[in-house]
């Protein structure tokens, strides 16, 4: 196969985390598999970790998985799915509308559509121009991290590698700020109620010796978290950040989010918004976790009012800042419509 491509083509390849292709017991496990396989997800020897995966975790988690899964698949399919190809349809849109010439696709870091099987279209549609753009504003090494891992697994592989621009994070970019502030007045416009007592910033957790060793990931979400509640204009008092999605027996990055609000519903606080900067589409731990059940633990311990706020899938808003941070990307290089008016001039 020739895989030289001219030097004009460019692409955007948006990668979210992944999901099963249905909510049944051998699909959860085959994509908790490859999950929980990856060494950055799962900093320990595989001498230690694979046993007690293969023997213990893989025989027990994937029928709650399952049903985890099934208490918010759509008809359409996974949420995160769905909501991944409303962004990248909504932002090829916006980039046409730009007049950039560029195309948007998507994938998946674990399960599919994979990474691999887009970046080999790419190149065989003859694109030499890649921006990578992972999913999640804050960086972390189990994340991000391994977007780049298989970019550069899959690259060993061909001989000639395109250019490549690779978003590391954008946690403080003003686009993403500004459209999550608007998601969270908008929530409490649609509402009688309004403001809640406490606005809760619930990020995906982290094992606390991945902080130790020094992620960035910690610190990059408490200062997303300190630009939203400044864009709203709230005080300290307002406003909290903890952490979800705890997964095995060692300590991970705290307050934890479910004792939180569990804690916050017994001292008397009454109401409280949860938003989760982290996730910019929604998924089971958004869908299923936050807003079923934290929403239960917190009403459970004598909360009367839990609003779970969306997060920004396809918004209006989002998707404009998406393109900027795109549009930032593509600066210098001499994409098709760049070639294409220097030939006009």
């Amino acid at each position: 196969m020739n895989d030289t491509v001219p030097p004009s083509r460019a692409a955007i390849l948006l990668v979210q985390l992944g999901t099963p292709d249905k909510p049944e017991v051998p699909e959860v496990r085959r994509y908790l598999r490859e999950f929980l396989s990856d060494r950055r997800v799962v900093e320990q020897s595989p001498l230690i970790w694979w046993p007690i995966l293969y023997s213990v975790v893989l025989t027990r988690r994937p029928k709650e998985s399952a049903e985890k899964y099934r208490s918010i698949w759509t008809k359409a399919g996974s949420p995160l799915l769905v909501n991944t190809k409303l962004v990248a349809e909504a932002l090829q849109d916006e980039l046409n509308k730009r007049g950039r010439q560029v195309e948007v696709v998507w994938a998946m870091r674990y399960g599919n559509p994979s990474m691999a099987d887009a970046l080999r279209d790419l190149r065989d549609r003859g694109f030499s121009r890649i921006v990578v753009l992972p999913m999640y504003p804050q960086y972390s090494a189990a994340t991000s991290g391994t977007v780049f891992d298989v970019i550069a697994r899959e690259f060993l592989k061909w001989r000639s590698i395109p250019a490549l621009r690779f978003l590391q994070s954008f946690h403080d970019d003003p686009g993403y700020i500004a459209a999550v502030a608007e998601s969270i007045r908008h929530s409490w416009r649609q509402s009688e109620a309004g403001k809640p007592e406490k606005l809760i910033f619930s990020f995906h957790g982290l094992p606390q010796s991945c902080v130790d060793q020094g992620d960035p990931y910690v610190k990059q979400c408490q200062e997303s978290a300190a630009l939203i509640a400044a864009a709203l204009g709230l005080a300290k008092e307002d406003w909290l950040v903890t952490f979800q999605s705890r997964f095995g027996r060692a300590e991970w990055v705290k307050p934890y989010t479910q004792p939180t609000v569990e804690a916050l519903a017994r001292k008397g606080v009454k109401t409280v918004d949860v938003v989760c900067p982290g996730f910019v589409s929604d998924c089971i731990e958004t869908l299923e976790e936050i807003d079923m059940e934290v929403h239960n633990a917190f009403v459970g311990a004598g909360g009367k009012r839990f609003r779970y706020i969306h997060c920004l899938n396809d918004a209006p808003l989002w998707i404009h800042a998406l393109a900027d941070i795109v549009g930032n990307e593509l600066a210098g290089w001499k994409t098709l419509e760049a070639e294409q008016g220097r030939r006009k001039g």
